[in-house]
């Protein structure tokens, strides 16, 4: 297969890497990529966000597949777009991508599927805004009912801290999602959706918060780890069961079947498993530690899933051991990052590329906030770990900063269900 991946991100490059170890995959392209996809594959400068230049694209170089990795496009309709063009895709419609797209509509699924998730309430007028944020808390959730790339959510015990980020979103025109507090570790469950075929891959644990101990503010992810030492495998299997697979199936009645990677973020109580969020694609870093696990042919699992064959895929089969994923990031990141620093290290092994570039003197520069993800694989999370921050330590960025406790918690057996 000839192969073309969207984006130029982290995940992207663990994608690119996944693919290239599946002997059915001979050729290797990355729409825009970054400075480290372009040693897996070719990368082309297209604006990923133009249906058409995606598409023209796909021809150009024949592509027998394409793989979304970013919403934004599948929420604006490239695999929709593709589709019509006859070309095999990994990713949903736009019209399945709002499951992300828009937090109302994932809600309003939610319900008609019976699938667990906190109570919610839409704000769509400064005016009400008071009145319905003393009907939440004392910990309030405030979500940018639009795309945010995983910053728009504020979790706070201080209303006046909700108050602002509501009051923002709603002064750039975004609906606010307020929402009721979930309590119990958080869970990221990737699935293989093909109508209502689903297959899941490892559950994964995200660090959303920029410092040590879960402190300070949301970002788009500072680091992951798979498996889950602490989640029974009955618990992945009551997941896909109440809440994948009924979401699965709600789409198709509804019309707009999904196809692609469904991504399900749980926060998992005594009660069970209740929906936070759902995203239309792989998760990033999560991505980076789950494929850095599997042992099947990835090509082979996505062409399946995007031919609509996902249902004959042959069991999925997967490394003994953990993955650990740790995001290097650039000064001030999440706010606005400081950019253009020489990287060094950064063709070591383990090291994905996310904000990064070439600048005019060859060499491997800092081009975004989440700028590297560093993976390690052992036996166990302490082994794993381990190799994450060894090989996090030959990398040096100016200003950089990472956090130092991805996976301890669950290491020291300090998370339960």
């Amino acid at each position: 297969m000839r192969v073309l991946v969207i984006g130029s991100g982290g995940r992207e490059h663990a994608l690119l890497l996944g693919l290239k170890r599946d002997p059915s995959v001979r050729e290797l392209h990355a729409a825009p990529g970054n400075a480290g996809t372009a040693s897996v594959a070719t990368n082309h400068a297209v604006d990923v966000a133009s249906t058409d230049a995606v598409v023209a694209l796909a021809r150009e170089i024949a592509a027998d597949l394409v793989v979304v990795g970013p919403e934004v496009p599948l929420v604006l309709g490239v695999a929709d777009a593709l589709r019509a063009a006859g070309i095999d895709v990994f990713g949903p419609s736009a019209q399945a991508a709002q499951i992300e797209g828009s937090k109302a509509f994932a809600k309003d699924v939610m319900a008609a599927a019976g699938v667990r998730t906190a109570r919610a309430e839409i704000v769509d007028n400064p005016a009400e805004l008071d009145a319905a944020l003393d009907r939440f808390g004392p910990t309030w959730v405030v979500k940018d009912d639009g795309l945010a790339a995983g910053k728009g959510v504020v979790v706070t015990p201080d209303r006046v801290a909700a108050r602002a980020h509501a009051a923002d979103c709603l002064e750039n025109g975004h609906p606010v999602l307020l929402e009721s507090f979930l309590s119990g570790p958080e869970v990221s469950l990737f699935c293989l959706v093909d109508g209502d075929t689903v297959v899941p891959l490892l559950p994964a644990q995200d660090h959303k918060r920029v410092g040590d101990g879960d402190l300070g503010p949301n970002t788009g992810g500072m680091g992951a780890y798979t498996p889950l030492p602490w989640l029974p495998d009955a618990m992945v299997a009551r997941i896909v069961d109440e809440v994948c697979k009924p979401v699965a199936a709600e789409l198709v009645k509804r019309g707009t079947p999904f196809n692609g990677l469904l991504y399900a973020g749980l926060a998992v109580d005594e009660e069970g498993p209740a929906v936070v969020e759902f995203n239309c694609r792989f998760g990033d870093p999560e991505t980076q530690a789950v494929l850095d696990l599997l042992e099947s042919p990835l090509g082979e699992a996505l062409a399946a899933t995007a031919r609509g064959t996902l249902a004959d895929l042959p069991p999925l089969r997967w490394h003994d051991g953990a993955a650990v994923v740790v995001v290097l990031a650039a000064e001030n990141y999440p706010g606005r990052p400081r950019t253009g620093d020489v990287i060094s290290g950064a063709s070591a092994e383990g090291v994905l590329h996310a904000g990064t570039a070439i600048n005019d003197k060859g060499d491997v520069v800092s081009s975004g906030g989440r700028v590297l993800s560093i993976v390690g694989r052992g036996a166990d999370l302490a082994a794993a770990r381990a190799q994450a921050y060894e090989r996090l330590a030959g990398v040096k960025l100016t200003g950089s900063h990472f956090r130092t406790d991805i996976g301890k918690a669950a290491e020291e057996g300090r998370i339960s269900l």
